[in-house]
């Protein structure tokens, strides 16, 4: 580790930039200019520096691709991680000022890893699996209030808006399939993850859009990213029952409803969900369990172009 490395905290408001670091706030208007004026405080350091930040929702995309380009090493981390470090150093209050400083300290502590610049493709693939799960939940909501007994002229604006999401929402599947076909590299690993029994086109680009991890990490970690990994709740002799937590909901769904097709149809996580069920585990539990076994079977999978699932 680079004991010379300051790693500064900043916090991505949808106006403002809040940096911290060497002791030191700053404030830069949430634009190119602000970018700029960010990028040029950063050189002035006079060491190596990683920039903190945390997962927005979106709106940090701008900043990390600015600071990507300009080669600066930057770690996207999770926020509920960093609200739980400040809560463990007594630190209730919360502004940006104070969020910065709060991850220039996390990185300090905990020294994460440098979050990679993705590429173009995997960049717009993963915007478009988004559009399409919020088209889905669109769909969803309206299909829902769909109730008898409404009048005549709300239930057919209903009908016309179920048929213009859906219209739209087959756009949108079909240019994710021409993002993954256009690309070599994803369409190699969208066909090799299709080759597992339960995982079609839409699970495959979900994986390959909001899990790009797949297949350069351990199991365990792996799970853990996607929120399958159960954690312990033991204390003395008692033995708690184990909870997953965390992860990436999306990823988490996708391979929920992909683990409940395998285990109708696939060879070999259809005899591992039975043997859980018929060891008195209950369906909820035997289905996450399968749903882990199957993502880490894809994990190896693409880490290894010669490997073959075998139970």
């Amino acid at each position: 580790m680079n004991q010379n490395l300051v790693h500064a905290g900043l916090d991505i408001a949808k106006a403002t930039l809040d940096l911290h670091f060497q002791g030191h706030a700053w404030s830069f208007a949430h634009d190119s200019p602000g970018c700029a004026a960010l990028l040029t405080r950063l050189r002035a350091a006079g060491a190596p520096v990683q920039v903190i930040c945390e997962a927005t929702g979106g709106w940090e995309r701008p900043v990390l691709a600015a600071l990507h380009a300009a080669g600066q090493a930057v770690s996207v981390v999770n926020p509920r991680q960093v609200r739980d470090f400040a809560r463990g150093r007594g630190q209730r209050a919360k502004t940006d000022r104070i969020d910065a400083q709060m991850l220039a300290e996390f990185g300090a502590a905990n020294t994460p890893a440098p979050t990679p610049a993705p590429s173009a493709a995997q960049a717009e693939l993963a915007a478009w699996v988004t559009r399409r799960e919020q088209l889905q939940a669109m769909l969803c909501a309206e299909r829902a209030r769909q109730i008898p007994g409404l009048p005549k002229a709300v239930a057919k604006d209903l009908a016309a808006s179920i048929a213009r999401l859906e219209k739209h929402l087959a756009k949108v599947v079909a240019h994710l399939a021409a993002i993954l076909a256009a690309t070599p590299e994803l369409a190699g690993k969208s066909a090799r993850l299709c080759t597992i029994q339960g995982v079609g086109p839409g699970t495959a680009a979900t994986l390959l859009g909001h899990l790009p991890e797949l297949g350069t990490l351990t199991g365990r970690t792996i799970a853990a990213l996607a929120g399958l990994a159960p954690f312990a709740d033991d204390s003395g002799p008692r033995k708690g029952q184990r909870h997953i937590a965390g992860g990436r909901a999306s990823v988490r769904s996708a391979l929920s409803m992909a683990a409940f097709n395998a285990i109708r149809y696939n060879p070999i996580l259809k005899p591992f969900y039975e043997r859980l069920r018929a060891a008195g585990k209950a369906f909820k539990v035997a289905l996450i369990a399968t749903a882990r076994k199957l993502l880490t079977t894809l994990n190896t999978l693409l880490q290894d172009p010669h490997f073959i699932p075998c139970s």
